[in-house]
């Protein structure tokens, strides 16, 4: 039995539960996964028997000889395992390079409201193009800036934004899962790094599975 519980809502459209999820699995951290179903009758109250906020992801850890901790929020827990699993380089290696990984996390996990709130992450949607308004599209022209900055400075290693697979990735999952939902046709090094990150075995197999989800139809992303 896994030292570690995710506690994750609805893959088809529950970001924020991707992003911890996304980095466990692909950088082989075991755990047990317990899904939350949003937007039921219940879900308030069986949020509040796992999170002190009422919202998911939520990690409880149960280390040996330990009664366990709960640790919340997204970058939390990114940080978290970074502490504990220092050989998985969950951030990179290289100060200026994890400086801005870190910068590129918290902006996301801050900002690009318009791009979020625009386009919804639902992984059961048609592909097609939507278009942002004015300031959604300022925001989805950062995100493309941000993701050619990291890769032309530190991503020369491998396919991701800092070469290896990082918590910056992890952020920034959900997003990439919206460009390929609405964004038509991307700039190459968009599509190509999008394409990278939808082929890891973590991703395919959490669409997968959100795929077969049949409750309820997604909203705007939360």
């Amino acid at each position: 039995m896994s030292e570690f519980t995710l506690y994750i809502g609805n893959k088809c459209f529950s970001s924020w539960s991707l992003r911890p999820w996304v980095a466990m699995r692909q950088l082989e951290i075991p755990f047990e996964e317990v899904l939350v179903r949003l937007r039921t009758p219940e879900t308030f109250a069986n949020l509040a028997k796992v999170s002190p906020t009422g919202q998911v992801p939520v990690l409880v850890h149960k280390p040996l000889n330990h009664d366990g901790r709960i640790i919340w929020e997204t970058l939390a827990i990114l940080e978290y395992l970074a502490d504990l699993f220092p050989g998985k380089k969950l951030w990179p290696a290289d100060i200026g390079a994890r400086a801005l990984a870190r910068s590129a996390a918290t902006e996301m996990h801050s900002g690009f409201r318009e791009v979020r709130y625009g386009w919804p992450m639902n992984l059961r949607r048609p592909k097609g193009h939507k278009p942002l308004d004015a300031e959604g599209e300022a925001q989805r022209a950062r995100i493309e800036a941000l993701w050619r900055e990291c890769r032309d400075k530190h991503g020369k290693g491998g396919p991701f934004l800092f070469g290896h697979f990082t918590a910056a990735d992890a952020m920034y999952a959900p997003v990439v899962t919206r460009f390929d939902t609405y964004g038509g046709e991307l700039a190459p090094d968009t599509r190509a790094y999008v394409d990278a990150v939808l082929a890891t075995p973590a991703m395919r197999q959490w669409c997968a599975e959100a795929a077969r989800e049949t409750w309820p139809e997604p909203g705007p992303d939360e």
